[in-house]
């Protein structure tokens, strides 16, 4: 039987600015990533999501970041290794405080962004993560694009590792994404998102920009928490999902 794990970043405010509709969100998806102040979030914000979780048997992952809160993350930045890897634990050490308060714990990491993009390619920078995430817990899974070097590293490292999915999107026809700053990057069409959902779960396939299929075998995807009508779309996907046979679970 076909599952797959739906997560979203959530948490992404700052002060009295809110971003995601969290408590909706978390009415929907199976696991929550969680900004951890470098590109969005604060402690009062991490400690409500966090509650709002583990109340709702959500489960609770550190999205790290290159320190960035006036770029929300996505702007290009060399940090160096040691750098990176000591701010990626510090990260997952902030969030793994309020998880435990709510009585749970962070389940996983997933870089954000930039540092994302940085580390399907960039091995160096890739490495710098996945040493943080030794440093901070070494049996954390690690969410990243299929075929990346992050996913490749983490492996090698001995950290699990979930390949993840992006439905609203673009890709190439080397399975990776279409960088932001692109026309046509984010596919904005509601009804395709949710094509493309199902296609994902069940077929382990998505359409590129130019109209070919692309293989993207995954066991979670991304819905993200910040486009506008994101909570109706979450539940149009997951209904979908639900009625198209695949089972909506959390990555085991």
């Amino acid at each position: 039987m076909t599952s797959i794990d739906l997560n979203a970043d959530l948490g992404e405010g700052f002060g009295r600015w809110r971003l995601t509709d969290d408590e909706q969100l978390l009415s929907v998806v199976t696991s929550a990533n969680v900004a951890c102040g470098f590109h969005a979030g604060d402690a009062v914000t991490m400690r409500r999501v966090c509650e709002l979780a583990a109340g709702r048997g959500v489960r609770i992952g550190a999205q790290v970041s290159y320190r960035d809160l006036a770029g929300f993350g996505r702007r290009a930045m060399d940090v160096p290794p040691a750098e990176l890897a000591a701010e990626v634990a510090y990260q997952i050490g902030a969030l793994e405080v309020f998880a435990r308060a709510a009585g749970t714990r962070v389940a996983y990491v997933k870089p954000h962004g930039a540092l994302y993009n940085r580390v399907v390619h960039d091995e160096e920078q890739a490495g710098a993560v996945v040493d943080g995430v030794v440093l901070a817990d070494a049996s954390l899974p690690v969410l990243g694009l299929p075929g990346s070097r992050l996913l490749e590293v983490a492996g090698k490292a001995g950290l699990p590792v979930v390949a993840e999915a992006f439905a609203d999107r673009a890709y190439t026809e080397e399975g990776t994404l279409v960088p932001r700053g692109r026309e046509g990057a984010v596919v904005s069409d509601p009804e395709a998102v949710v094509e493309r959902s199902v296609g994902l779960a069940r077929d382990g396939a998505v359409s590129t920009r130019s109209g070919a299929t692309v293989a993207v075998r995954a066991r979670s995807l991304c819905l993200h928490g910040d486009t506008p009508g994101a909570v109706d779309l979450a539940r149009r996907v997951r209904a979908r999902l639900e009625a198209s046979g695949v089972v909506v679970e959390a990555f085991a």
